[in-house]
């Protein structure tokens, strides 16, 4: 039975329910403080249910957390734009994502979020700086010097909420940025 009522259905509706209602506490408590208690709650659920599909705290972490930064292709990129491609496309996807605040938030104060924070930065974004950089044996330290950018402007604006950071056109954080990350990419190391 695959109907609106089918057992299936009903486990579908129940998983996104929890999973949305955990993207919400995590961003808002961080790891640490958000409850299955809590989680359930938001979801409408009984807390056993989380643990059912989920098995813990920490296993619905990781499925809330599923990262992909999705470059565009790299290869059309002109590399005396990469600076400008690469900040806009972080802005684009800090401000539609709030799967990214959340990693964000939760990597600076849990070992599974930092873990899947150094992930996401070994199998994303080094391999994308790789394409542009002169010696790839350089890619790990300019892909860092990048994060520390993309991911100090991230935690100003969207997660702190600095004031001059978050009141910044997109405009601004890219004439800003960009340069400073074309650099990190392109420029002679020193």
């Amino acid at each position: 039975m695959t109907g609106p009522d089918s057992p299936r259905r009903r486990s579908d509706v129940t998983r996104t329910a929890i999973l949305e209602a955990a993207r919400e506490r995590f961003a808002a408590d961080g790891y640490e403080r958000a409850t299955v208690r809590a989680i359930a709650q938001g979801a409408g659920i009984d807390p056993s249910m989380v643990m059912r599909y989920y098995g813990s705290k920490e296993g619905l972490f990781a499925a809330v957390i599923d990262v992909e930064l999705d470059f565009p292709d790299l290869g059309e990129i002109d590399p005396d734009q990469v600076g400008v491609v690469l900040v806009t496309h972080f802005l684009e996807l800090w401000e539609r994502d709030t799967v990214l605040r959340t990693l964000l938030r939760v990597g600076v104060t849990n070992d599974s979020g930092a873990d899947r924070l150094r992930e996401v930065f070994r199998t994303q974004l080094v391999p994308a700086a790789r394409a542009f950089v002169q010696d790839p044996a350089d890619a790990e330290r300019r892909a860092a010097l990048v994060a520390s950018q993309v991911l100090g402007m991230a935690l100003v604006r969207y997660v702190l909420r600095f004031g001059p950071a978050a009141d910044m056109s997109r405009e601004d954080v890219i004439a800003w940025l960009a340069p400073t990350v074309q650099r990190y990419i392109t420029a002679q190391a020193p």
